[in-house]
């Protein structure tokens, strides 16, 4: 059955994959009509976040975030399935990084590094960040339960060079890329909720204390990797701008989860300049105090 669904999926995926922009954000403009006034997608979760973490904010001015949202999530979700058939050349036009030369200057001093992202604007085009460098690079992903969707998406996301990993492999990654002496830049987003299996530390995002995933950081310190943020802006409808932020070089110099506590402040200010770019459908917040 899961490949039954595949084959019958695929084709109706590139199909989207080649449209011209114009057609294409037309057709989204479609999807988010069906998702957003037909099905109702996960609006009761998108509402309860955005009360509880922009309280300053009314009623009025909530639902027109809420509504840029969901046009933005249907344009992103979008723009991963472009990604199949998009140019390099288009791609380097819509999404651009002001500071590249930053990870150059690590590259010559021959560190690897730990890239903190967020769910904000477009994580999916973040990945064509790979062509710009000459590290290794690793985005850790979560593995979907159809293997042939999980096929896809790895494809997708591997375009530009970049190595898929799971969560599990992660480890077992990064203890040998070091063995080898292989310069590797691994990318992860961890703005999410972790597992309650997996709670070590708890900290403010967004005004509400939270569990927060603190493997990266330990990660970092383990393997002495350096640690950036990468800040993404959305510009217009189909273009969006990266800037790197350092966030420490010797990752051992600082006190357990001060790294996770800039990290948080970062995607703090990412979501406050512009709210409607955030993914609000995750249930976040389900476990505070």
């Amino acid at each position: 059955m899961q490949f039954l669904v595949y084959i019958l999926a695929y084709p109706i995926l590139w199909f989207i994959s080649i449209l011209p922009f114009r057609i294409f954000y037309w057709f989204s403009d479609c999807v988010y009509f069906l998702v957003y006034y037909i099905l109702g997608y996960r609006k009761k979760i998108v509402r309860e976040n955005l009360a509880i973490t922009l309280p300053h904010l009314n009623n009025e001015q909530r639902k027109t975030i809420e509504k840029k949202f969901y046009q933005h999530m249907c344009d992103m979700f979008l723009e991963m399935i472009k990604t199949m058939s998009i140019s390099p050349e288009e791609m380097e036009k819509r999404f651009t990084v002001t500071n590249i030369e930053v990870m150059r200057d690590y590259e010559q001093k021959g560190k690897s590094i730990v890239l903190f992202a967020s769910h904000y604007a477009s994580w999916e085009w973040l990945l064509s960040l790979t062509k710009k460098l000459n590290f290794k690079t690793i985005g850790v992903y979560k593995k979907l339960a159809n293997p042939y969707f999980d096929k896809l998406i790895r494809k997708i996301r591997s375009k530009y060079g970049t190595e898929l990993v799971t969560t599990k492999e992660t480890i077992p990654h990064m203890a040998q890329s070091q063995r080898d002496g292989i310069l590797t830049l691994y990318g992860l987003a961890s703005d999410q909720s972790p597992k309650m299996d997996r709670i070590f530390h708890w900290n403010t995002f967004m005004g509400i204390e939270v569990p927060v995933h603190t493997g990266a950081e330990m990660l970092a310190k383990k393997y002495d990797l350096s640690v950036m943020f990468i800040k993404v802006k959305k510009i217009k409808r189909g273009y969006y701008e990266a800037t790197l932020v350092p966030i420490c070089y010797n990752p051992k110099e600082y006190e357990n989860f001060d790294i996770t506590e800039i990290y948080l402040r970062e995607v703090e200010k990412q979501i406050l300049e512009a709210p409607e770019y955030y993914l609000w459908t995750h249930k976040r917040w389900k476990h505070r105090k």
